[in-house]
């Protein structure tokens, strides 16, 4: 029997049909499922003349070290005797990431990338240390290494301790090191899009086509950037652009006029899957628009602003920008139809429309 390392899970190959098991040589219970087109970890263990048998994961989401600390978790909660009274060690900050993000609640893949990249980028010298080993005194510095930009520490040590609170759960660790931080004081950028004939003409002033485009829609929808960039054709609807997975994390339908076709419609034929293609980007569509001095989530504030002042009910305005409903009524019972809600998109987009000719 191999060792189930990371290589080991990385270079076995598909099967052709059926499915290999591959058990772990020192882990006794863990095992690699290995088909056609996945591979996915289980814990076994007979138990009571009984074989039981739990999901772990799948592979790559859930990394061999992940798989391995999760079937020593599952062995000491099955195992009987003086086994039950081993503490388990406390995972790495790296296992504990994985654990964390493997989650099937938190938020967009999106968002998960971008919390592994953030991770690896600013505590990468911490994956591989234990979590009881990370001391207050460490989380402190490091926010403090970061204090060029605030808001950016402030988020990445929360990030952490949302990984760290996670493992408390199932390992027995004490309270999260960062309640030692003084956090920095963050003022919102609240800015706006003031002059908005200057905006038409800085967006007509762009030489490529896609990224007016792009511009025109973040204002006449209030869509977020990524939610943009991720755009397929196949989700542009004649009333309404589906959103599969927002910020949010659910999917979300934003009713549209016959003005945003007209916006999308020079694109039409650029790409049969992307609104936004880019043949500079590895995903095939847009990451980073050229920057301008009006940024991406100026125009989202600009939207909401424009639609109060032209009448609108908050309450909608947060509906046409995805926010979560404060309310149990609004979260849980609620739900405005498209139609409903076009009217409101309509005075908007009609007051952009005016606010922006020259």
């Amino acid at each position: 029997m191999p060792k189930l390392t990371e290589t080991f899970a990385r270079k076995v190959s598909q099967t052709k049909s059926g499915t290999d098991k591959h058990w772990d040589s020192e882990v006794k219970g863990l095992v690699l499922f290995v088909g056609k087109k996945s591979k996915t970890w289980y814990y076994q263990k007979d138990v009571g003349g009984q074989t039981r048998r739990t999901l772990i994961g799948r592979y790559p989401v859930i990394s061999a070290e992940a798989a391995r600390q999760t079937a020593l978790g599952f062995a000491l909660e099955w195992g009987r005797g003086a086994g039950k009274v081993i503490q388990l060690g406390a995972p790495t900050l790296g296992v504990a990431m994985d654990a964390y993000l493997a989650r099937p609640k938190l938020r967009s893949e999106t968002h998960k990338t971008t919390v592994r990249q953030q991770v690896q980028l600013h505590l990468k010298d911490w994956l591989r240390l234990p979590l009881d080993e990370i001391t207050k005194t460490m989380v402190v510095r490091r926010h403090q290494d970061m204090a060029k930009t605030p808001s950016g520490a402030n988020h990445m040590l929360k990030t952490f301790r949302a990984i760290y609170n996670h493992a408390r759960r199932t390992h027995d660790l004490p309270e999260c090191p960062t309640m030692a931080i003084e956090w920095f004081e963050e003022e919102p950028d609240g800015r706006i899009i003031e002059d908005l004939r200057d905006w038409r003409q800085t967006i007509d002033g762009l030489e490529n086509p896609i990224h007016q485009a792009l511009y025109e829609l973040l204002l006449f929808t209030g869509v977020r950037k990524t939610e943009a960039f991720t755009l397929e054709w196949s989700n542009i609807h004649e009333d309404r652009i589906h959103l599969p997975m927002t910020k949010n994390g659910r999917s979300f339908d934003l009713p549209i006029l016959q003005l945003h076709h007209e916006i999308l419609a020079p694109l039409r034929g650029l790409s049969r899957q992307w609104v936004f293609p880019s043949p500079k980007s590895q995903k095939g569509h847009i990451t980073g628009p050229p920057r301008l001095k009006y940024n991406p989530h100026m125009h989202r504030r600009t939207f909401a602003t424009v639609a109060m002042e032209a009448g609108v009910l908050e309450e909608v305005v947060g509906r046409l920008l995805n926010h979560t409903p404060l309310s149990i009524t609004g979260q849980r019972y609620a739900r405005p139809s498209l139609d409903a809600l076009r009217p409101s998109m309509d005075t908007v987009c009609q007051e952009l429309m005016k606010r922006t000719r020259a």
